[in-house]
């Protein structure tokens, strides 16, 4: 199967070059705002044509998934729930850290621990480990794909079992993402 190819072996249509190539360019100027912060009529012109340029070299590489899914209501509403639910995690973290700073008499467990994990998609174990480590309390090693584990420096290492330290740490994650992959497989990329 060449680069090009949809995965049900046949080379892509006209139509879903053009979806490709949008869903590519839509993603590549969402980036671009991110990256120059700049909402001026002349940046967003620039961006969008460079995105459409990128978008277009990158669109030989294979299928891609567009931006506007995750307006799907099951996958806009997981997503909603993760991300407050991260963002409270973030915060509660940063208070701990911040009175662990401030009181030097607090214990530090610091070290590394492996948990298991039961992500197996690029995209799954990519947000698991960037939404963790965003989470100050721990920071994303290392991972072992072939036996599903994941290893982490930890401000505090939790005490128990591996299954015990998943919970806490990647499991809350894990279990947030799910509703948003389920169904996945039924999706095509180009759609």
């Amino acid at each position: 199967m060449g680069a090009a190819e949809h995965p049900g072996g046949h080379p892509p249509g006209p139509a879903e070059w053009v979806v490709r190539i949008l869903a590519l360019a839509c993603w590549c100027l969402l980036v671009w705002i991110l990256v120059t912060w700049t909402r001026t009529l002349e940046q967003l012109a620039f961006g969008a044509v460079i995105s459409v340029v990128v978008a277009t070299g990158l669109a030989t590489l294979g299928p891609v998934a567009p931006p506007w899914r995750v307006l799907a209501p099951r996958r806009f509403a997981g997503g909603l729930w993760l991300i407050t639910n991260a963002l409270g995690r973030i915060l509660v973290a940063n208070v701990k850290l911040a009175a662990r700073i401030w009181n030097p008499r607090r214990p530090v467990a610091s070290g590394m621990i492996i948990v298991p994990t039961e992500k197996t998609s690029d995209g799954g174990l990519a947000a698991v480990g960037l939404m963790t480590s965003l989470i100050v309390d721990n920071q994303i090693v290392d991972l072992d794909r072939s036996r599903h584990l994941l290893q982490y420096h930890a401000i505090s290492v939790p005490a128990g079992s591996r299954e015990d330290a998943r919970r806490e740490i990647n499991g809350p994650v894990e279990d947030l993402l799910t509703p948003i992959e389920r169904g996945r497989d039924r999706d095509r990329p180009d759609g």
